[in-house]
């Protein structure tokens, strides 16, 4: 399947080299654009995109608040990538809480380009597992006592959660655990509606700021 692209950044020429690398990858298409955060919110909801690659930092309404409201007034809403020049950034990590499934440096070669766009758009990975768990250590909101999805979690569930930090696909974690993937994917289900989250990287965020993931993050 086809998957569809908008691209929101307010530096014409930004999006213009993004729509030619894009376009010339088998199976992914830009069917919009957005100059500013307000316009992305609105062509998204023209559009109904598969993945948004969302700049963070915009005039008007930013990235962050772009994102919060796609994900808020859509049924069915995208995976936003967040584009940025720094990696380490508060911005990052802001957008990321507010629900983008990943982030992409500009500087990103058009390999890395296309394979953030392919694996965030079929959502059985994490986006770069270690500077989420840097973003996380460093900007993360730590919790006063463990939410109580903590302790509702089985055992195998935990193992799961920790290895979707870790950056593992449904297939690297059935082998790693001896199950069917068919099996991981009813596990991870159950960590994304035991953690109150929409994917896994929400679900990863929510385990750092618990203190779940604190012995993966020392």
């Amino acid at each position: 399947m086809t998957i569809r692209i908008v691209l929101a950044d307010d530096e014409r020429m930004v999006r213009t080299a993004l729509r030619a690398i894009l376009t010339a990858e088998p199976g992914l298409e830009v069917v919009g654009e957005a100059a500013t955060g307000a316009e992305a919110v609105s062509v998204v909801r023209e559009l109904a995109p598969d993945v948004v690659l969302m700049d963070v930092r915009m005039p008007g309404i930013d990235g962050i608040r772009a994102t919060e409201q796609i994900l808020a007034t859509l049924p069915d809403p995208p995976r936003v990538i967040v584009v940025t020049t720094f990696e380490n950034d508060a911005y990052v990590y802001e957008a990321l809480r507010a629900g983008a499934s990943g982030f992409l440096l500009k500087r990103a070669d058009a390999d890395a380009l296309v394979q953030a766009v392919r694996l965030v758009a079929h959502s059985d990975s994490l986006l770069f597992p270690a500077a989420v768990r840097t973003l996380a250590t460093e900007y993360g909101r730590a919790k006063a006592a463990p939410p109580a999805w903590v302790a509702r979690l089985t055992g195998r569930e935990s193992e799961v959660l920790r290895l979707m930090a870790a950056g593992l696909t449904n297939a690297e974690i059935a082998g790693r655990i001896g199950v069917g993937p068919a099996t991981v994917k009813t596990h991870v289900a159950a960590v994304l509606a035991k953690t109150a989250t929409r994917d896994r990287t929400q679900a990863v965020i929510a385990a750092y700021e618990a203190g779940f993931l604190k012995d993966t993050a020392s």
